[in-house]
């Protein structure tokens, strides 16, 4: 044997040994404990009693969702997009021009459920009468969605990210989410949306470690019927957002040149 195969040998092992190495008992690591609780007092109105979705120190570690039709990164569902012949002719020209108009690269905010696919860490606090979501990515914007039991405004003035109201169903946060505007793209291969776009979202925290996210996308224009892209995002303890900027005047937008 060569000096280079036993080398390579060694690699290979070094990389493959640590799959069990975690117990020093060559035993999968124990399952993750369940998820905290929030107190049950009525200072927290509709959060009180419910599972805590990140008020202690640390952060969701969202992952890159390319492609929300495919089982990838937390993604844990391959799909068959239902598109509608005007969302599968803009869905198309926007893989073929290499996602060249991409609004995301321009600075402007990813939108809904796009918040959750973009790989910058978010954190979840729950007050009395709101949840708010607080991005560290994505134009460094926050979300709230209202649990204080008000519907949506009459004449919602569309917006990146819509309107959320909330509630709990159980151990879930369910969120309707409407009043978009027509510019962002569900995810970095480009599926579209338009004005009509509506999600219902699903927050559950199935242990300590997992945020499990559901997002139902309707839009009658560019969809035959609602679907579903189900997404789960790993807790890191202890960690922290940091600031970031994305600047408008990026001069790297101008090599993004399509086909």
């Amino acid at each position: 044997m060569t000096i280079h195969s036993i080398r390579l040998r060694a690699i290979v092992l070094c990389i493959v040994a640590p799959a069990f190495a975690q117990t020093g008992k060559n035993e999968p690591a124990s399952p993750a404990g369940p998820a905290p609780r929030l107190p049950n007092i009525p200072y927290l109105g509709a959060n009180a009693g419910k599972p805590d979705l990140g008020n202690n120190k640390g952060m969701w570690d969202v992952p890159r969702i390319y492609d929300m039709g495919k089982a990838e990164a937390g993604v844990t569902k391959t799909q068959d997009v239902p598109f509608t012949p005007l969302g599968k002719k803009t869905y198309d020209e926007r893989l073929d021009n290499l996602q060249k108009f991409d609004p995301e690269a321009r600075c402007m905010p990813p939108g809904v459920p796009r918040m959750l696919y973009t790989p910058y860490p978010a954190q979840i606090l729950q007050l009395a009468d709101r949840v708010v979501f607080i991005y560290e990515g994505g134009a460094h914007i926050w979300r709230i969605v209202w649990v204080d039991g008000r519907p949506h405004p009459k004449d919602i003035n569309p917006t990146w990210l819509g309107d959320s109201t909330g509630h709990w169903e159980g151990d879930t946060l369910v969120v309707d989410v409407t009043g978009f505007n027509d510019l962002s793209w569900l995810d970095n291969a480009g599926h579209p949306h338009g004005a009509k776009l509506h999600v219902a979202e699903r927050f559950t925290r199935p242990d300590v470690n997992t945020l499990h996210y559901e997002a139902t996308i309707e839009d009658p224009d560019y969809y035959t019927r609602p679907w579903t892209v189900p997404l789960n995002i790993k807790w890191r303890a202890g960690q922290e957002l940091y600031e970031y900027i994305c600047q408008e005047n990026n001069k790297d937008v101008d090599h993004l040149v399509g086909k």
